[in-house]
């Protein structure tokens, strides 16, 4: 009988020590060592390490030699995606559901992970793709409440109460479905490991099966991942490189949308995002975003600018709130909601020493409004025309859209695929836009004129003057 001995397994990236220690001295990462049980493997065996001859490196004994093949001789097919019909859902794939691929979800607890993929497993058993759902998590009864809430009919989906590895993949492979999903990886665990379900071991192990399982008989896998406080994915940062796809469900807890996001996809791109509506009857998808984010839009307030983010190959417009306020303390505050405190303290140094408009005895606020998070610089320009606008309280020029960075000199310049940009601003009724004098393109969407820039002193010549 195997000897059971203790090990310490990095929650982030995996890595075995052999004793506790504050940091991890592989990834760098503080706290992160937690002690597993596995089980001693017998030395000595004909698996041993591999001969050598001759100062040469040869084959272990029980090893077998495979031929490599070039690849000009391997023979491949395009598949032909699946369509779930939710349609958000599957312009973040890649156009639909790839057969054979694993799909990680990752969220925020009561974000709709479970219920996003009830609705996928019902859509999909509707097409005549059959569909097997495994909830570790929750027992059958609560699954069927959730299924009853929801506009599409999911009785025909088959459901399974079982978090032991090697029974799932029995049963899938007895059943012979089109479509797994298992809910949650945290709770799956094998029998040949020593470790508690969720532990960084049972984690990699069970995921790794379940990776092979999906190629080799061609089932397409769903995952739900937990998430950590940080927002990343629970378990080894492994995880997220077995699977072929990962997505995380986003979302402010107050408001009704929810935003999926693709941050690794082999089948498609990355960075895409689907938009959804939370309501009685289950997600529904948003197929105009920026309708979504501009809809309580007040044009005649002061300290209001729209700026067009890009979120992968969607153009989405939005709304930024600026507020500047006489300070009641010693130390003006300087709030942000959905942008980056530093940037927003870089850009009101800008706007003091290069157009003359001081902020020391004033308190800021921030808002971009739906919880988005701006992080890209495009929405500069937007920012310091908002902020201007709440200090002199005049609304700005309505129907207008600011595109740009705004450089450390004040400076104006220019923000990538600006032409698509302008093409959603055309499309919901945006009249003008401004951007950098030397960014404007050759062809413009009918009806948005483009207004060029060069500084942040003569873009408030344009707005308030």
């Amino acid at each position: 009988m195997s000897k059971a001995r203790s090990v310490f397994r990095c929650t982030n990236c995996g890595a075995e020590h052999p004793r506790w220690a504050g940091r991890c001295d592989v990834c760098g990462e503080w706290n992160t060592l937690v002690e597993e049980v596995v089980a001693k493997s017998a030395a000595g065996g004909k698996g041993g390490a591999a001969r050598r001859i001759g100062g040469h490196k040869t084959l272990a004994e029980g090893g077998s030699v495979s031929s490599p093949i070039r690849l000009r001789d391997v023979a491949g097919r395009a598949e032909e995606r699946w369509k779930t019909g939710l349609n958000e859902f599957d312009f973040v794939l890649g156009g639909g559901i790839v057969p054979g691929s694993m799909i990680l979800i990752g969220g925020e607890p009561g974000i709709g992970k479970s219920t996003l993929l009830l609705q996928v497993a019902a859509k999909l058993q509707l097409a005549g793709h059959r569909t097997l759902y495994v909830s570790g998590e929750e027992s059958p009864l609560q699954v069927k409440l959730r299924a009853d809430r929801l506009s599409t009919e999911a009785s025909d989906v088959d459901l399974l109460g079982e978090t032991l590895l090697e029974t799932i993949i029995a049963t899938a492979a007895a059943e012979g479905p089109s479509v797994l999903v298992v809910d949650s990886i945290q709770t799956v665990f094998t029998a040949d490991l020593e470790g508690a379900p969720g532990s960084v071991g049972q984690v990699r192990e069970c995921a790794a099966r379940l990776m092979r399982f999906a190629k080799e008989t061609g089932i397409t896998v769903f995952v739900v991942g937990h998430v950590t406080r940080e927002g990343g994915i629970a378990g080894p940062k492994t995880l997220e490189h077995i699977v072929d796809t990962v997505l995380y469900f986003e979302g402010e807890g107050l408001l009704d949308h929810r935003i999926l996001r693709a941050i690794k996809n082999r089948f498609g791109s990355v960075d895409e995002i689907g938009v959804f509506r939370m309501t009685e009857s289950g997600l529904d998808p948003v197929s105009n975003p920026s309708e979504l984010f501009l809809g309580d839009r007040e044009n005649h307030a002061s300290g209001s600018a729209v700026t067009a983010l890009l979120e992968g190959s969607r153009p989405v417009l939005i709304e930024i709130q600026g507020l500047a306020a006489k300070s009641g303390f010693g130390t003006p505050q300087r709030v942000a909601t959905g942008f980056d405190n530093r940037r927003l303290a870089l850009l009101l140094a800008v706007l003091d020493k290069r157009a003359g408009l001081s902020f020391s005895q004033l308190d800021v606020f921030l808002n971009v409004v739906g919880g988005v998070r701006l992080t890209e610089p495009a929405g500069d320009l937007a920012v310091a025309a908002a902020l201007a606008s709440s200090v002199y309280d005049r609304p700005l020029l309505e129907e207008s859209i600011f595109l740009g960075e705004v450089g450390l000199g004040g400076e104006i310049r220019p923000v990538s695929q600006s032409e698509r940009r302008l093409a959603e601003a055309a499309k919901m009724g945006m009249r003008r836009a401004f951007m950098a004098q030397r960014a404007i393109p050759s062809r413009v969407a009918k009806g948005i004129e483009p207004v060029g820039v060069r500084t942040i002193g003569e873009l408030f010549t344009h707005l308030f003057q």
